[in-house]
């Protein structure tokens, strides 16, 4: 009776209908809803995914679709999710935070798939609760700060260059900045070949699409903070609601109405 855990999982979540929870918090992005199918796409961040109530498809860099629990997706890894509606827990980590590494403490049962790992175990029933409760008038996200803070002193994590850290910190607190890439490199004694050499090298995805991953998630943030589409977009420097829209599915191979309509919860 191998599929007795799941059904009493799904059993247990069905009185009340699924919708989306999400939290931005410094270096922590963490959303848990209901996903369907998400296209080709790749992130400018490292990924924590698990299936709350059973396993879910994931299609990596060009491989066939794979049936798992939980996986972790580096920066720049090209990926599709099958999911079928189910809710999935999406936990992203910053440079200014740690690398992929802080996440590997997070799966078990795991094994390689064309740079990522994929896993049948891990910290599963952490975001279940963590969901489950997004109602609760006391819902904080400590408990995933204590988690990373837990996962990093478990893991072996390399540093970034000093150079390359004071740019992604500057990045982190301009959202929507376009300073360009030579000034930027100036600033910290660096051609701009050599910093977007060293850029790709250590976060995983060239300055470009990084600096568009994280004008996303400004703009994310606007809009579970309670804000529509098109001020969000206009907040962090996206010229209409289209064009923001169109980056959304560019990033996560889906439409924003997907996982940014039927919010649980408003971020303060």
């Amino acid at each position: 009776m191998t599929n007795t855990p799941r059904l009493y999982e799904r059993a247990t979540a069905s009185a009340v209908p699924f919708d989306a929870l999400w939290d931005i918090s410094g270096g922590r992005t963490f959303f848990c809803g209901p996903l369907y199918y998400n296209a080709n796409h790749q992130h400018g961040a490292p990924v924590f995914l698990a299936g709350l109530y059973g396993k879910f498809r994931l299609k990596v860099a060009g491989s066939d679709w794979l049936s798992c629990r939980t996986a972790v997706i580096p920066a720049g890894v090209w990926h599709e999710l099958d999911v079928g509606g189910d809710p999935l827990a999406v936990f992203y980590i910053e440079p200014t935070i740690a690398g992929v590494e802080a996440l590997l403490p997070l799966i078990r049962d795991t094994r390689s798939v064309n740079g990522a790992l994929v896993g049948n175990g891990g910290e599963i029933a952490f975001m279940r609760d963590l969901y489950e409760d997004r109602y609760s008038p006391n819902w904080t996200a400590q408990p995933l700060a204590d988690l990373l803070d837990f996962s990093k002193r478990r893991s072996q994590a390399d540093r970034l260059d000093p150079r390359i850290s004071q740019i992604v910190e500057f990045l982190f607190a301009q959202g929507d900045d376009l300073t360009s890439v030579i000034t930027l490199a100036a600033n910290v004694g660096l051609s701009a070949s050599r910093l977007q050499h060293l850029f790709s090298q250590q976060i995983g995805v060239p300055f470009r699409r990084y600096r568009s991953w994280n004008r996303m998630r400004q703009a994310i943030k606007e809009v579970i903070k309670g804000h529509n589409f098109t001020t969000a977009a206009h907040a962090t420097g996206f010229s209409d609601s289209a064009h923001f829209s169109h980056e959304f599915r560019k990033t996560f191979g889906a439409a924003p109405t997907v996982g940014l309509h039927n919010l649980a919860r408003l971020q303060p």
